[in-house]
């Protein structure tokens, strides 16, 4: 493959992740943010017993990351705050994942590093590999 295909598909593949990351935040936050406690605690027991500030201030975090992945790439504006959103969800994922060992919910800590791994993935990417450049 040569050095322009092998480009093409590294900035490719940093799209799709982007894409998908950004996607699964939004949703996430979103929910966090918006939804009644009541609501939120079927599907997130946890929310139970933290407090209501905090929920949301996660929620509003993982939206804002979420957004930050896609927009400042999208429109070629400041991308390089792309990489500081990416980077800000991965440090989201450490502290989710010593909130779930604090809890002993060891199960939830994988996913914890696979979005982790995948947010470092699109800091890099955008930072070294295949930053995109403002106009």
């Amino acid at each position: 493959m040569t050095n322009q295909q092998n480009n093409k598909a590294i900035h490719i593949t940093l799209w799709v992740a982007q894409g998908l990351l950004a996607v699964m935040f939004i949703m996430a936050g979103v929910m966090k943010t918006f939804q009644p406690i009541e609501a939120l605690a079927e599907s997130l027991p946890w929310v139970t017993s933290t407090p209501l500030s905090l929920v949301r201030f996660i929620g509003i975090s993982e939206l804002l990351g979420g957004l930050g992945l896609l927009v400042p790439a999208i429109f070629r504006f400041k991308p390089f705050l792309t990489v500081w959103a990416a980077l800000g969800l991965a440090l989201i994922m450490v502290f989710a994942a010593g909130f779930h060992v604090s809890r002993g919910e060891f199960s939830a800590i994988g996913m914890n590093v696979i979005i982790m791994a995948i947010a470092l993935f699109i800091a890099w990417g955008r930072s070294e590999k295949a930053p995109i450049h403002a106009k």
